[in-house]
């Protein structure tokens, strides 16, 4: 027996896998973040920059190994977080990483930014404001 169907409210996604097909409406949203590629199957794109590609951006670097703390800042600004994030919440900076590569649809996961935040700290704030230039954010 099958269920009616309910009607969607704004906001919500509507999934049919079946046909394989996908629709995702967010207002607001560029809609370009996930891309469908083959049978129900999420793709998703790499870092725009390496991690060690600090000297791509002069300004990030210099203030990722001379002032970390003002680079995290900007960066939790240019998230729409608190500036206070990385310094009074433990894994503030790991969250601010994951909430970036997730809204860009960057491969990755959370033990990887974990990795990054804590062993390559600088590097991974100049990746994170480089990545943000390339999106615009």
């Amino acid at each position: 027996m099958q269920q009616p169907a309910l009607p969607l409210q704004p906001g919500q996604a509507c999934m049919n896998v079946m046909n394989n097909t996908v629709v995702v409406t967010q207002p607001g949203g560029s809609g370009n973040s996930l891309l469908l590629i083959g049978k129900d199957k999420l793709q998703f794109r790499s870092w725009t920059s390496h991690i060690c590609s600090c000297f791509n951006d002069c300004t990030s670097c210099i203030l990722g190994t001379m002032c970390l703390p003002i680079l995290l800042c900007r960066v939790s600004n240019r998230l729409n977080e608190c500036a206070l994030i990385t310094c009074c919440a433990a894994g503030g900076f790991m969250a601010l990483r994951t909430k970036l590569r997730t809204m860009g649809g960057i491969k990755g996961s959370i033990c990887s930014d974990c990795f990054m935040t804590t062993c390559c700290g600088p590097c991974a704030a100049c990746q994170m404001s480089r990545e943000m230039d390339s999106m615009g954010l």
